[in-house]
């Protein structure tokens, strides 16, 4: 796979690619990135009250364990206790200060309250402490991506995919930054691999549509867009994109209702309310 082109003027918006893929209609979607995206590989029960009380009595058995600090500092991430979950993991790095795993986990809150600069400087203690460690590379990418740092992001990613992860966010922001600079064959491929990874999340079927659309392949996006929408049909992006294809097949009627139903579930939308103003009949 050849090597991604950047410039100046790759930009990202809302946590993803430049969103102009298409000459005569602005593309409408991409998909958000959000604490629910990183923490998908966390199971869902993992933030539930009981959860956390099950392991906060695990921590009252052996308070000197620095797992059972790991482990409740990432259930209280995805109940979205970040304040909580800083304290487990500072105790749980007190207690093993080479735990990179409680470093990398501890990043991704930095990540969600908005202070990358600790964010980075965990990740990058946690690959101090294993260059093996995928979930470091793969998190430390997403810093560098939201910032511009194509580049730097992409070599986190392809690092990740050499070690062989697993982890479908390797393939699937690898595919955004080939999506930006227009290496649209190259995104296609990686978020297959994420589909194939993930197949029940709906980011790499919006993520793979917009690229197919882009290639003038309307019927493989519109699917795309459909199967994601039937996975989660509360993604707004989703919405926009499926009204994207139905504008461009001059379905006016069809795409104002998608992209209405678009900004129900996030009024502050731009590419939906743009699109809405278009085709409002």
């Amino acid at each position: 796979m050849t090597s991604i082109q950047t410039s100046p003027s790759l930009r990202f918006r809302r946590g993803l690619a430049a969103c102009a893929l298409l000459a005569l209609v602005p593309l409408a979607a991409c998909q958000s990135n959000s604490p629910a995206t990183d923490l998908s590989r966390i199971d869902t029960a993992q933030g539930s009250a009981e959860n956390i009380a099950s392991l906060s009595a695990v921590i009252q058995r052996t308070p000197n364990e620095p797992e059972a600090y790991n482990m409740r500092g990432s259930a209280y991430g995805r109940a979205g206790r970040y304040a909580d979950a800083l304290k487990d993991f500072d105790k749980a790095i007190a207690l093993n200060p080479r735990s990179h795993n409680a470093y990398a986990n501890r990043a991704l809150i930095y990540r969600y309250m908005g202070q990358n600069d600790k964010a980075l400087a965990d990740y990058n203690q946690a690959i101090a402490l294993n260059s093996s460690y995928d979930t470091a590379y793969i998190g430390r990418a997403e810093i560098y991506r939201l910032s511009g740092r194509s580049s730097e992001a992409l070599a986190d990613l392809e690092r990740a995919i050499q070690l062989d992860t697993t982890d479908p966010r390797a393939y699937y922001r690898r595919g955004l930054l080939y999506q930006a600079s227009g290496q649209h064959q190259y995104a296609i491929e990686d978020f297959a691999t994420a589909i194939s990874l993930a197949p029940e999340a709906p980011y790499g079927y919006n993520g793979r549509g917009l690229s197919y659309l882009a290639q003038g392949d309307e019927e493989n996006a519109f699917s795309d867009f459909n199967t994601a929408i039937r996975l989660d049909g509360n993604i707004a992006e989703s919405w926009a994109n499926q009204a994207l294809v139905y504008e461009k097949r001059g379905d006016k009627a069809k795409a104002a209702k998608s992209y209405s139903r678009a900004l129900q579930l996030d009024p502050d939308y731009g590419p939906a309310r743009d699109g809405l103003a278009r085709t409002r009949v």
